[in-house]
C-alpha cells in the first residue's frame, strides 16, 4: 500500500454513512469505521461498505486482556477489513497476541497498527491524569517501538511525530496520523495538528481526516483538495 488519505466516517447510522458515501461516483476513498458507527450498526455496515469496493481501516481500538483481544481479533479478522487497531498501552504481551488472533489459516491478515497516545492528549493530560511523567514525544517513541518489537506494522500518531518514528522505527514502519486539517480550516478538539501538505512533507503513510471532509459543503472536492496535497 502507498501514501493515502483515509476519510473517517464517523456518523451514527448506515443512512447517514451511505448518503455521505454515494456522493463519491468516481472514486472509492479509503473508509474509516469507528466506534460510533460499528456500535450502532454493528458487523454488517463494515460487509456492506466493503462490498462497495472501499478499502476499511476498522478503528475500535482493543485494550484488554492478551485472551480476550487475541479472541475478539480472530473475529474482526473475518469482516475482510484492510487495517485495525489496538492501543499500545495494552502492553507488548496484548499486541503480540492480537496478532495472532488477527492472521488467519493460511496467513493473511488485515494490517495491524497501534495508537501510541491520541491526538486529544496533551503533555499537561498525561502528567495530571495519567500519571506518565516522561515527555510526550519520549512517550510516543516507546510506545512505537514496543508495537514493531510486537510485530505490528505501524502505529497511529500525531503527524508531527511521524518523522520520527520512522527515525526509530524504519522507514517501512506505517505511520497513520488523524489531526490533519487545512492551512484554513478549524482544528477542533485535535491538540496536535498539521495540514495535508505538511503532514507528506514530515513522513505520514496514510492521513486520516474527518470533519474537514465529511462536513465540506464539497465533501468529493475537500477529498480531492487533500489527495492532491498529501499523495501529489
Amino acid at each position: 500500500m502507498g501514501r493515502d488519505v483515509i476519510i473517517a466516517c464517523d456518523f451514527n447510522s448506515k443512512e447517514e454513512v451511505m448518503q455521505f458515501l454515494d456522493k463519491f461516483q468516481e472514486e472509492k476513498p479509503f473508509v474509516k469505521i469507528g466506534m460510533e458507527l460499528f456500535y450502532a450498526e454493528g458487523p454488517e455496515i463494515v460487509r456492506e461498505i466493503k462490498r462497495r469496493g472501499h478499502k476499511i481501516f476498522l478503528d475500535l481500538k482493543l485494550h484488554d486482556i492478551p485472551n480476550t483481544v487475541r479472541k475478539s481479533m480472530a473475529v474482526l479478522s473475518r469482516l475482510d477489513v484492510d487495517m485495525c487497531n489496538v492501543h499500545a498501552g495494552g502492553t507488548k504481551a496484548m499486541m503480540e497476541a492480537a496478532l495472532e488472533g488477527l492472521t488467519r489459516e493460511d496467513g493473511t491478515r488485515p494490517l495491524l497498527i497501534a495508537v501510541t497516545q491520541l491526538t486529544s492528549t496533551s503533555e499537561e493530560a498525561m502528567r495530571r491524569d495519567l500519571w506518565i511523567e516522561k515527555p510526550i514525544d519520549e512517550t510516543v517513541m516507546h510506545y512505537a517501538k514496543n508495537t514493531m518489537e510486537a510485530g505490528l506494522d505501524g502505529v497511529v500518531c500525531s503527524p508531527l511525530e511521524a518523522g520520527k518514528v520512522h527515525e526509530v522505527c524504519g522507514a517501512d514502519f506505517f505511520t497513520i496520523t488523524p489531526g490533519v486539517r487545512f492551512a484554513d480550516g478549524d482544528v477542533g478538539d485535535q491538540k496536535r495538528v498539521t495540514t495535508p501538505a505538511k503532514a507528506k512533507e514530515i513522513g505520514s503513510d496514510y492521513i486520516v481526516v474527518g470533519r474537514p471532509i465529511t462536513q465540506a459543503e464539497d465533501p468529493v472536492a475537500a477529498y480531492r483538495r487533500c489527495v492532491a496535497e498529501f499523495v501529489g
